[in-house]
């Protein structure tokens, strides 16, 4: 049986019936309550806009858990346990009356957490309501993505925040931080020597981070019209992988210590602008074209679409890092949606020996390369170079993996999912995944200073067909530093 980890609290989802709630946040939930790390005390209120029954929007709660929790997790002990934690209020999120009925339900013992599954445009006005109700002091809020579409709407957002919960109060959501590999980041470099002697511009030639979705808009037009793949990925997802894998080491494990490195990283990214912005940045946006095989339309065919648009739904770049550790070493980043499959992965590939003794036709082959995947199946593989095996092979090289694969290797554990960790560090007051305000400000300022220098070229995206790898040019871009991209087929 598992111990509890948690104090006791109160968690309140606010926006409970949206897709995000039912798809992940309850799912979540139910299996930290199933692994039994949820204090017996542990209350989960619903808040929601919608009216009508309480007892008809937790039976579509439920339906949704049977829905999005696979059928050998849905334990009948389990979920009606979970079920007697939950309960439903009506609230406009808008108007400070409700809030006096949510105090009511708020016990006296423990804290508040206030999990803000809505658009960031009224995050202010719930911590504002929420002071007034006299429930700020005891409360932690969670903010999700995205916060703000720029620099000066993102401090917009978390001064509204600010003016009732300080920093150490806040915690800004960014899912990839509580997946499994990520957090093995900080292990494999930091607690293996035989990675971070070498990590560094002496032994690593560069660093490929690909993210890629096989979906598209998924009937999101509305929302990502307005944002785009670099806002919706960049600014978020992949710079704060870059920043895993190029801070220096941490003075220890605390929150602030982890995040002032990150800060550094940031800091130190070398902007992209003028003739740069032509050679170092791509943006596509898809086309009709096939993905498993079967005819899918392009982003001006999507319902609902403007047709006229000019957003980008993939974005290849070069970033460099000014400082000692990175010096000469290009970060490709690439993200996009309807690639040929859903990949989140990382490659550091190291330099190749001084000194090559083999059959010149391999010497292009020769290199170790650390791939670390975050998606579809997690695990880390290191791939060294070894002579093949037999009489007729003389001398003649082979690349293969050392590899650890999560679901293979402890077939007896389950891989939580992220927002599983991420809700259950809220519950312990630990923030040292989530997003501190001044890494949210550097990654926007990095990224507008890309979106300025477009609206001035005024240049399209570049079409690329769906299920493809993206446009034509994201392979010039890594080509013309004499490199490919990684697995590509």
């Amino acid at each position: 049986m598992a111990l509890i980890s948690v104090e006791p609290c109160t968690l309140a989802v606010f926006g409970a019936l949206g897709d995000l709630a039912l798809r992940k946040l309850f799912p979540a939930l139910y299996q930290l309550d199933r692994a039994q790390l949820l204090h017996a005390d542990t209350r989960l209120l619903a808040l929601a806009r919608e009216a009508g029954s309480a007892e008809a929007h937790l039976h579509s709660i439920e339906t949704h858990l049977r829905r999005h929790v696979p059928a050998a997790d849905l334990e009948p002990e389990a979920l009606a346990r979970f079920l007697r934690r939950l309960s439903y209020q009506h609230l406009d999120f808008l108007e400070g009356e409700g809030y006096t009925a949510l105090a009511e339900q708020v016990p006296a013992e423990g804290p508040l957490i206030a999990y803000f599954a809505t658009a960031a445009a009224v995050y202010g006005a719930i911590c504002e309501n929420l002071d007034k109700a006299g429930l700020a002091e005891r409360t932690r809020v969670v903010l999700e993505k995205p916060i703000g579409h720029d620099l000066e709407s993102s401090r917009r957002v978390n001064d509204a925040v600010a003016r009732f919960f300080p920093e150490n109060r806040v915690y800004r959501i960014d899912h990839y931080l509580g997946k499994e590999t990520v957090q093995n980041l900080i292990a494999l470099r930091f607690a293996n020597s035989l990675f971070e002697t070498q990590w560094n511009q002496n032994s690593i030639s560069h660093v490929e981070i690909t993210v890629a979705e096989k979906v598209g808009i998924e009937g999101r037009w509305g929302y990502f019209d307005k944002a785009g793949q670099l806002r919706d990925m960049i600014q978020n997802h992949l710079l704060q992988l870059l920043c895993l894998i190029a801070m220096d080491p941490p003075s220890d494990l605390s929150a602030d210590s982890i995040r002032d490195e990150k800060v550094k990283v940031l800091k130190a990214l070398a902007p992209i602008t003028g003739e740069n912005l032509a050679t170092r940045v791509v943006r596509g946006q898809y086309i009709a074209g096939y993905s498993d095989g079967q005819p899918v339309p392009g982003y001006l065919e999507e319902d609902n679409c403007n047709a006229h648009s000019d957003t980008e739904t993939f974005v290849a770049l070069r970033a460099d890092i000014r400082n000692w550790r990175w010096s000469g070493v290009p970060f490709y980043l690439r993200t996009g949606k309807r690639m040929p499959q859903k990949l989140s992965q990382i490659v550091i590939h190291f330099k190749e020996t001084p000194h090559y003794i083999f059959a010149p036709e391999q010497r292009l082959e020769i290199g170790n390369k650390l791939v670390i995947r975050l998606q579809p199946d997690e695990g880390i593989s290191l791939r060294v170079m070894t002579k093949e095996q037999g009489l007729d092979k003389g001398m003649h090289l082979r690349s293969g993996p050392l590899q650890l694969n999560f679901s293979e290797t402890w077939r007896s554990a389950r891989i939580p999912d992220a927002y599983e960790r991420l809700l259950l560090e809220v519950m312990r007051g630990n923030q040292n995944l989530f997003v501190r305000k001044d890494e949210i400000e550097h990654a926007w300022s990095w990224c507008d200073q890309l979106i300025a220098g477009w609206q001035r070229s005024g240049d399209a995206p570049k079409p690329y067909a769906a299920g493809s790898w993206g446009p034509m040019s994201s392979i010039a871009l890594i080509t013309r530093d004499g490199r490919a991209w990684y697995g590509d087929i």
